[in-house]
C-alpha cells in the first residue's frame, strides 16, 4: 500500500517571509508532518493518534510526499505503533527533540526502511542552533508546557481515533470454499464454530453484538466464523451445509463437525460455545498446582541492556570499521539513549543501515566482529529499530549474524555472548515473538546457537545468557499456548529445545544464576503441556523429574529445584491426572 508524508507549515506562510532575517537562513515552513495509510493520517499529538486526513484545524496540507510503497499488513503496523506508545507520550513531547517530525521519521522507517527528507527531519536543530532560536526556546517550551495540560499539544485531539492493533480475536467473515477450508484446518487442534446468517433477517442481527463479544471472549480458544448466503459466492457453502434457515450454528472440535443448531437464542449460543471449549481445552494439572513463578502472567522477557564504554569499543573494532558513517551514527544513537535521552534518539535511516550491516559481518575478522553485533544488541533495546528488524524481508540482518555464529566450530567467546545477548533484545518489540515462532529461517539458527552454548563448559555466562534467550523463547510459547498468540513453537522444536536443557541442567555445577535461567525456561516450557504430547513422553523418559530434584545436593537452596522438578515435572506430568 502506498505511504504519503503529509507536510504541513504551522507558521502559515510567516517562516518563509522572516526566516532570512530572524534565524539568518532561509526556512520555507515550520515543518508538521503526518503519515498517511490506508485512508488514515497518523500523527504524534501528545499520544498517537488517527484522523481522517486533512480534516484537522491545521486544515489541508502543504505538501503531500509519496514515500513509498509497504507490503506489511494492517494488523502488523497496528501492532508497531501499539509497540512504540511509551515512545511518544505526552510527557516525552518537545517542540524541538521530539515531537511529530520524530514520531513520522520512525514510522517512515519500520514501514519503507528510510526516513523522512533531512531537511525536515533536521529543523528544529536547526532553529535551535541560530541565537534567535535559543532565545525564544524558553517562550516556546512555556506554551507547549501549557497545551500538556490538556493532553494534546496542537489541539488535534478532537478529530482523533485510538490508535489499536487489528484484533486476532474478531469474527472472521467468510463468502468462499477456499477463506472457510482454511480456518476449519487452522481450528483442527482447537474447536470453531460457523454461524450461517443472512442480510435481510432480523433475528440474526440481534446475535451480531452477542457473537463479537464472545470472538474476543474466547479469544484463541475457539475461531468464530460468519457466513452471509445472501452474498452470491456464499450460496454454494449454504448448500453444502444444508442450511435451510437463519441463523443456524455449526460447532467442530478438533476437525470434525460436533452440533448443530438454529435460531436466535443467546443463551443457546452462550451455553454451547462454553462446552465446546470446555471439551477442546480441558482443565489441565498445571490449573491445581501452586505454582507462582510460572503463574504470574506479567512474566516479563530478559533483555541486557547494559551499555559497553564505548571508546574501548571503537578501539577494539579499529579506526578502518569506526570510522565509517554508519557506525558513528549507530553509536551516536545508542550514547544518546545511554544518557537519559532515549527520546531524543534520532534513528538512522534503518534499510542502508541493515545493508551495511549484512555486508560488515560477511567481511569483518571474527576477532571484531562481537564489537558491531554489541552495536546492533544495544540499540536493538529501542522498539523502533526492534520493530524494524521483526519485519525486515527473511530477517536478513539478523538471521545472517546467528549464521554466520553457528558456522563456527570454535566460535569466539565475546562474538557468540553477545550474539545471545542480542537475541535477546529482540523480544524489546513484541513482533519478534510471532516472527520467530512462525519461521523457521530464524527460530532454527536460535535454537542451534541455544545447544550449543549449553556446552560451553568454561563461561558461566553463556550459559546463562542460553538460558535468558531460552526463556524469552518459552515464555513467547507457553503465551501462544494460552490463547494469547496465534503461532507455537512446532514439537520438534519443543522437544530439541527441552533435551538440551534438561542436559544442560544435569551438567550444572558451578553457577546458581545459570541453573536459575535454565530451571525458568524449562518451567515455561512445560507449562501447560499437552501430557500425550511428544514433549512430555520425553521428559518422562529422560526422568527430567529426577534430573532437576537431583541439583538440590549442589543448590540446596534453590526454590525453583522444587517447583519445576516436583510440582511441574512431578505431579504435572502425571497421565492419570488429565481429566
Amino acid at each position: 500500500m502506498d505511504v504519503h508524508l503529509l507536510v504541513y507549515d504551522l507558521s502559515g506562510g510567516l517562516a518563509r517571509q522572516m526566516s532570512l532575517g530572524l534565524l539568518g537562513f532561509q526556512l520555507d515552513a515550520i515543518y508538521h508532518t503526518s503519515i498517511e495509510l490506508q485512508g488514515r493520517e497518523y500523527v504524534y499529538d501528545g499520544g498517537i493518534i488517527s484522523i481522517a486526513p486533512g480534516t484537522s484545524h491545521l486544515g489541508q496540507p502543504l505538501e503531500r510526499l509519496h514515500l513509498g510503497k509497504t507490503d506489511l499488513p494492517m494488523d502488523v503496523i497496528g501492532d508497531y505503533l501499539e509497540s512504540i506508545r511509551s515512545v511518544f507520550t505526552i510527557e516525552a513531547y518537545d517542540l524541538f527533540r521530539h515531537n511529530c517530525n520524530n514520531f513520522t521519521d520512525a514510522f517512515s522507517n519500520f514501514l519503507l526502511g528510510k526516513g523522512i527528507p533531512s531537511h525536515i527531519a533536521q529543523m528544529p536543530q536547526a532553529v535551535l542552533d541560530s541565537p534567535f532560536g535559543r532565545m525564544l526556546m524558553p517562550q516556546l517550551t512555556q506554551g507547549v508546557n501549557a497545551s500538556r495540560q490538556n493532553g494534546s499539544i496542537l489541539g488535534l485531539q478532537e478529530s482523533a481515533q485510538p490508535i489499536a492493533p487489528l484484533k486476532a480475536a474478531s469474527v472472521k467473515d467468510v463468502t468462499g470454499h477456499a477463506e472457510l477450508s482454511a480456518l476449519l484446518d487452522q481450528a483442527k487442534q482447537s474447536c470453531a464454530v460457523v454461524y450461517f446468517t443472512s442480510a435481510t433477517c432480523a433475528p440474526c442481527k440481534m446475535i451480531y453484538p452477542l457473537y463479537d463479544s464472545l470472538a474476543e471472549e474466547f479469544a484463541g480458544k475457539a475461531t468464530l466464523i460468519k457466513i452471509d448466503i445472501a452474498q452470491p459466492q456464499a450460496n454454494l457453502l449454504a448448500s453444502q451445509y444444508s442450511i435451510s434457515a437463519t441463523p443456524t450454528f455449526i460447532t467442530f472440535l478438533k476437525g470434525e463437525q460436533e452440533n448443530r443448531w438454529s435460531g436466535a437464542d443467546p443463551a443457546t449460543l452462550r451455553g454451547n460455545l462454553q462446552l465446546l471449549v470446555q471439551m477442546a481445552h480441558p482443565h489441565h494439572p498445571h490449573e491445581k498446582l501452586r505454582l507462582p513463578t510460572f503463574a504470574n502472567p506479567n512474566t516479563k522477557p530478559v533483555l541486557f541492556g547494559k551499555v559497553p564504554p564505548m571508546q574501548k569499543l571503537m578501539t577494539k573494532m579499529g579506526p578502518d570499521v569506526s570510522g565509517k558513517p554508519e557506525i558513528q551514527q549507530l553509536k551516536r544513537f545508542i550514547e544518546d539513549r545511554a544518557n537519559g535521552e532515549a527520546l531524543d534518539a534520532v534513528l538512522p535511516n534503518m534499510g542502508h543501515m541493515a545493508s551495511f550491516l549484512q555486508e560488515t559481518i560477511t567481511k569483518l575478522p571474527l576477532e571484531i566482529m562481537f564489537t558491531v553485533v554489541d552495536l546492533l544488541r544495544c540499540a536493538l533495546l529501542d522498539p523502533r529499530v526492534s520493530g524494524y528488524f521483526a519485519e525486515e524481508t527473511a530477517h536478513k540482518t539478523v538471521a545472517g549474524i546467528l549464521n554466520v555464529v553457528n558456522e563456527q566450530t570454535e566460535c569466539p567467546y565475546a562474538l557468540r555472548l553477545v550474539t545471545l545477548q542480542m537475541a535477546c533484545n529482540f523480544f524489546s518489540t513484541p513482533l519478534f515473538l510471532d516472527e520467530i515462532l512462525r519461521h523457521d529461517h530464524l527460530r532454527g539458527p536460535i535454537t542451534r546457537l541455544i545447544s550449543t552454548s549449553f556446552l560451553d563448559d568454561s563461561h558461566s555466562n553463556t550459559r546463562v545468557a542460553a538460558s535468558s534467550l531460552l526463556f524469552n523463547i518459552a515464555l513467547a510459547d507457553r503465551r501462544s499456548r494460552l490463547g494469547e498468540a496465534k503461532p507455537s513453537l512446532p514439537e520438534d522444536d519443543l522437544v530439541e529445545l527441552a533435551a538440551s536443557v534438561v542436559e544442560a541442567i544435569s551438567q550444572e555445577e558451578t553457577s546458581q544464576e545459570a541453573l536459575q535461567g535454565m530451571l525458568s525456561a524449562l518451567g515455561h516450557l512445560i507449562y501447560y503441556t499437552k501430557l500425550d504430547g511428544e514433549l512430555a513422553d520425553l521428559l518422562r523418559a529422560l526422568d527430567a523429574e529426577g534430573t532437576v530434584l537431583a541439583k538440590k545436593k549442589t543448590f540446596p537452596n534453590e526454590a525453583l529445584i522444587v517447583e519445576v522438578g516436583n510440582e511441574l515435572l512431578g505431579k504435572g506430568l502425571k497421565v492419570d491426572r488429565l481429566s
